[in-house]
């Protein structure tokens, strides 16, 4: 073989498309017409100084010395083959992707990520196309062969789950040039995350479970497998191959974060975009949407919540075109499972080491060098350091975290010298349990390993940092890990403690709302959390206790800082901040209910009451808001006391009374006036007595709306009276202009529209003076449905539309789904049937996801104002427009809204 090429090469790599069924079809005859198809294509890249790397089957792996070369070469070899005279019913299409790039040579062998993205380019087309990278197209577009054209194919994500590539089509005269959409991730609707790395040589897992997964009576297929030996990234990797086989999408549900099974239901809801909605559970609104859809779920890191297996199984049961994925340490010992144990990454044996260019074949050594090429660009496995390489490989079990842990310290270490460090560790930290599997127990070590090459001070802030659920944000480490009350201070900077931990890999830093967030992998987490139940405080308390409290402590504190927030200009950034902290605010509540601090766990929750309403999460906090109310109710609650784990704190009456408001609003935003009024009647009570004016008058103002929808518009105007003058004697213009707003809407439905005018008209100023934007919204999309019903329907459309500008600016989903449907309203009232169904498809999807149905009063309004209009368009194209609108989301409904001239 003539010597590869090195530096920047253009690689090629080919296949024929459906060579399966064509083996099947010719029989005997197959190997002829591909031997045919070999010399066809050989004869092309030798024209054109092509090296041939690789040959399986029909699958040629070529490199070049220059771009052109290889276009020129492929353009060759592909007029060759459609000219060529191929048995009448088994025509050969090839297909063929093309990368430029860098790649280490070892041997006779590429390595590198250049030559994985030309195979998946290649694999994204269709037989007879020609694809090219950015790269490619840039070194080359300026030589073409005579007569070729490169066609723009747009960024594309292809099924290495990585970043998006830029393709080209190589174009020829006289040969087919138009295919069908590229095989990309982008061709079906799908959630699944970019990958920061390639799933290198899981080439028989990946097609025996795909195999399976192809098959449709195969519903359950389970990886399973220790800690860190790569579940997800390969389950991942199967749901990317598996787009074209599931029409309704590929989604991935992330349950590291959960300890709760009766979260995993609500969880794969939310992946798949529905929230809860009128009574429905989530169990049954998840059955709903599935129906006979065909999809694949991706359920990843299962153990932690095993108890909803038999839910998963009724999901299963009852939805006979969804297939589950799932990654577990265990077995989830369901009938139909087909458990599909993960073996670690195959290895080379260090006592009897294969050539040096045979290396690098081993998945272990491969990513191992990917890994250390992260860390240090110049390293390369050289005859020196290949023993090193494949002893440390060999003591790490192939377990792909360990190995990446391990090849980040060349930062630092020398592979010889990283080889004795790691043997040392090894044999010191072997106390896992004994029931563990070994390479749990290895895995472990790997872990205490990087943590020994830490400080003393680092090493408490790693074992600290553990107390969150998701990560935290710097000031979160600052305030919960810097020492704590009973516990010894850090004596050390935290933002130079989390620069060392994300250099030594225990720790991932990401950019979340423009800030830093750091988190760690799951299972560095566990042993992180093991490290710290091992450690007592100065008042003998394992220090578990005392950074969990302050933990607990920390969330209160920003949701409470957040309350006042979530009314104002910077609403829309709290919303995304309390997004990234759900699962930490999750903790805190559950710490908060399983020692008894109801207080802690009542304040943390009211606060976040609009982030609960606002983010489709109003039943899970209304949830953790009766629960936390019948806890301060019980032995050693609000008239108790004591403090146990299972008992509870005395709650304060102004912490009871908020939590009672923010459960009545919740219940009322889910249509549960049963449960809401029990609450708001208390409420108001408590706050009587307790001398709280804003929180008696919120929930008098609760109780009118609550008699509003149960059509006592008498009882609801007294109740909206009272509240009116509790706010502005306690000089709450806030309040007043909620309430205002309320009572035009009571005036508007007895028919007067000038006091409902007046009453919306004052609300607005109040709203405008204290700068609230969703508040202002109400009243001019209050105001504008005063305009329709005067007939003034081109004063209503304006006032609408700058309500909804507003709902873009201050991102309030609730308050856009109710001006979408106003806006419909005014399109019914002017005969544009069309506009009126698409709004109001669009709304109804807005309030799918936030789990709040459409008050009956105003979905009545609704119907009265299109009524006319549904008539006239027709019952058909009502219901195509209403379709139209459900597929568009919020922001491309308000944009929509927006472009049009008014």
């Amino acid at each position: 073989m003539a010597q590869l090429p090195t530096g920047t090469v253009t690689f090629l790599f080919t296949d024929i498309e459906g060579s399966t069924q064509l083996l099947q079809r010719l029989g005997n005859d197959y190997a002829h017409v591909l031997g045919a198809h070999q010399a066809l294509l050989r004869a092309a890249f030798t024209a054109h100084a092509g090296h041939e790397v690789d040959t399986q089957g029909d699958a040629f792996f070529v490199a070049f010395p220059t771009a052109p070369a290889a276009i020129a070469a492929a353009a060759e070899a592909t007029r060759a083959l459609a000219e060529h005279l191929w048995p009448e019913d088994a025509p050969v299409r090839v297909r063929m992707g093309l990368h430029t790039g860098t790649a280490q040579l070892v041997g006779d062998h590429y390595v590198g990520l250049d030559v994985h993205r030309a195979a998946r380019i290649a694999a994204s087309g269709h037989g007879g196309q020609v694809l090219l990278s950015q790269a490619t197209r840039a070194l080359a577009e300026q030589d073409l062969p005579t007569g070729a054209i490169l066609r723009d194919m747009g960024a594309h994500r292809l099924k290495d789950l990585q970043g998006a590539e830029h393709l080209s089509q190589l174009v020829f005269p006289g040969l087919r040039a138009d295919f069908p959409p590229l095989r990309t991730l982008d061709a079906h609707p799908n959630n699944l995350p970019l990958q920061p790395t390639l799933l290198l040589d899981r080439t028989e897992p990946l097609a025996a479970v795909g195999a399976l997964l192809r098959r449709r009576d195969v519903r359950l297929v389970t990886l399973t497998g220790p800690g860190g030996i790569g579940k997800t990234r390969l389950a991942v990797q199967i749901a990317a191959e598996l787009l074209d086989s599931f029409p309704d999408g590929v989604w991935f549900a992330r349950l590291s974060r959960l300890t709760d099974p009766a979260l995993v239901v609500p969880t794969i809801a939310q992946t798949l975009g529905l929230r809860e909605q009128g009574g429905q559970s989530p169990a049954e609104l998840l059955r709903g949407y599935l129906g006979d859809r065909c999809l694949l779920l991706v359920l990843d890191n299962f153990e932690q919540v095993v108890g909803a297996a038999p839910e998963l199984a009724a999901l299963l049961a009852a939805s006979p075109g969804l297939q589950v994925l799932v990654t577990s340490r265990l077995p989830l010992r369901l009938r139909g499972e087909h458990e599909f144990p993960l073996m670690p990454l195959p290895l080379p044996e260090p006592s009897h080491l294969p050539p040096l260019a045979a290396l690098s074949r081993y998945a272990a050594v491969a990513l191992f060098v990917e890994r250390a090429q992260a860390a240090r660009p110049d390293f390369a496995v050289t005859s020196a350091n290949a023993p090193a390489v494949a002893e440390i490989c060999a003591r790490l079990d192939g377990l792909p975290l360990a190995i990446e842990l391990a090849a980040a310290r060349l930062r630092v270490l020398p592979p010889e010298a990283l080889r004795g460090r790691l043997s040392a560790q090894l044999k010191v930290l072997t106390g896992g349990p004994r029931d563990a599997e070994e390479r749990q127990r290895t895995m472990r070590a790997a872990i205490a390993w990087s943590e020994a090459l830490l400080a003393p001070e680092e090493r408490v802030l790693f074992r600290r940092l553990a107390v969150f659920v998701g990560g935290c944000t710097l000031e979160a480490a600052e305030a919960v890990c810097a020492g704590p009350s009973g516990v010894a201070p850090l004596g050390r900077d935290i933002l130079e403690g989390l620069s060392t931990l994300v250099d030594q890999s225990l720790v991932q830093q990401r950019e979340e709302g423009g800030e830093p967030h750091f988190g760690m992998l799951r299972v560095i987490r566990e042993y992180a959390l093991e490290r710290l139940e091992t450690v007592d405080a100065s008042d003998g308390r394992p220090e578990a206790e005392a950074l969990r409290r302050a933990h607990a402590a920390y969330m209160m504190a920003m949701a409470e800082r957040a309350e006042p927030e979530l009314k104002g200009q910077e609403a829309a950034a709290w919303m995304g901040r309390l997004d990234a902290e759900h699962d930490n605010l999750r903790a805190a509540l559950s710490w908060a209910r399983e020692w008894g601090e109801s207080e802690i766990g009542l304040r943390t929750a009211a606060a976040v009451e609009r982030f609960w309403a606002g983010r489709g999460h109003v039943r899970e906090g209304q949830t953790w808001l009766a629960g936390l109310l019948a806890l301060s109710d019980g032995p050693g609650g609000a008239r108790g006391g004591g403090h146990e784990p299972g008992g509870a704190r005395a709650v304060p009456e102004r912490v009871r009374l908020r939590a009672l408001g923010a459960a009545g609003w919740l219940a009322l935003w889910q249509g549960d006036g049963a449960a809401a009024e029990p609450w708001l009647e208390e409420a108001v009570t408590l706050g009587r007595t307790a001398g709280a004016p804003s929180r008696e008058a919120d929930a008098l103002n609760g109780l009118g709306l609550l008699a509003l929808r149960r059509g006592d518009l008498e009882r609801a105007t007294a109740h909206y009276e009272e509240s009116l003058a509790v706010y502005r004697a306690a000089g709450e213009p806030w309040g007043v202009a909620i309430v205002l707003n309320n009572l035009g809407d009571v005036a508007m439905r007895q028919g007067d529209l000038e006091r409902a005018e007046a009453a919306f008209a004052e609300a607005l100023a109040l709203d405008r003076a204290v700068e609230d934007g969703a508040a202002v919204a109400l009243a001019l999309s209050n105001l504008g449905e005063v305009a329709r019903k005067r007939g003034d329907l081109s004063r209503a459309e304006a006032l609408q539309r700058e309500a909804l500008a507003l709902v873009r600016e201050v991102g309030d989903p609730r308050r856009g789904a109710e001006v979408l449907e106003l806006l419909a309203n005014t399109a019914g009232a002017a005969g544009r049937g069309a506009r009126a169904a698409r709004l109001l498809g669009a709304a109804a999807t807005v309030r799918q996801t936030l789990g709040v149905p459409q008050p009956p009063l105003e979905r009545e309004d609704t119907e009265q104002a299109v009524a006319t209009a549904r008539a006239a368009l027709g019952e058909d194209a009502w219901m195509a427009a209403f379709a139209g609108g459900q597929a568009l989301s919020l922001e491309r409904a308000i944009a929509e809204v927006l472009s049009e001239s008014g």
